[in-house]
């Protein structure tokens, strides 16, 4: 009679195992990610703002974001806005002919990209400008300017070039053949065709240039200790000097600059996309 009970009950068993194991989402592999930036992006916000609004005697104030008006942090300030700005610039200037010749050329273009400008990238940032110092020292370069913009362009330059590639080796080359046959010149087909169809790459190489660039002190404190001082140095040297409140104040002001410089790049991206499809 126990065998009997013991046969009749042991399919059961096994639906309900199976519905155990349908019940897993996918989606929960996503868990870790989430744990991830909660602890080491969302936490650290939410302390840094915090910070920015507390005084020393642990209250709310507003005082830490007054010292940031100083003439001295407005020229720490422009001179990282200025660097920012000659880096993207230059990485700009270089990135988009390599990229348009690699585009367009017929040899081993991945070959050429690895070797080149993604395998450097595999060495540790700080390893690749201490070696850039050591070439300054050799050369015996003088001018801070030149040393930190050169540095940031060495080491933020693939940022540039992969997005500009990206786009132009999958651009549409029917747009280019319909060009010549209209009789446009190469010069012209370039202004009125690659150019426009190539401007989301640019605006991506441009984010991830200037954003990081604006940010950084790492660089300018190896190339260059004396002149020449970054915002992020700023802030740098307001938390080595225990002044939590104002340099969470800084951070948070970039952070805001940041941000802002974001949206309006997208909605300007958003918009053009609008036009380009004819939605009014």
């Amino acid at each position: 009679m126990t065998e009997t009970v013991n046969k009749t009950e042991a399919p059961a068993a096994k639906p309900a195992a199976k519905k155990r194991k349908l019940a897993f989402k996918r989606h929960y592999f996503a868990f870790p990610y989430f744990f991830l930036s909660a602890v080491f992006v969302v936490i650290p916000l939410i302390i840094l703002f915090v910070y920015a609004f507390r005084g020393a005697d642990g209250g709310f104030t507003f005082s830490n974001f007054g010292s940031f008006f100083q003439a001295d942090v407005l020229s720490k300030l422009g001179n990282s806005l200025l660097v920012a700005l000659a880096t993207t610039a230059v990485c700009l200037i270089l990135a988009y002919p390599i990229a348009l010749i690699l585009a367009n050329s017929k040899f081993n273009k991945s070959m050429i990209l690895v070797l080149l400008f993604i395998l450097p990238m595999y060495i540790n940032s700080m390893l690749r400008t201490y070696a850039l110092k050591s070439v300054y020292d050799m050369v015996g370069m003088k001018n801070a300017f030149l040393k930190i913009v050169v540095a940031h362009v060495y080491d933020f330059f693939p940022f540039m070039l992969l997005p500009i590639y990206t786009v132009l080796v999958n651009m549409d080359k029917s747009y280019l053949e319909a060009s010549t046959d209209l009789g446009a010149n190469p010069l012209r087909t370039f202004a009125r065709v690659t150019l426009p169809l190539s401007v989301p790459g640019i605006v991506s190489g441009i984010l991830m240039v200037f954003m990081p660039t604006v940010s950084t002190f790492a660089i300018r404190d190896i190339v260059e200790k004396k002149e020449f001082v970054l915002f992020g140095n700023a802030i740098s040297d307001k938390f080595d000097s225990r002044l939590y409140g104002a340099g969470a104040a800084y951070a948070m002001i970039l952070l805001a600059m940041v941000m802002v410089t974001m949206l309006v790049s997208s909605r300007l991206s958003a918009r053009r996309q609008r036009l380009a499809g004819g939605v009014k």
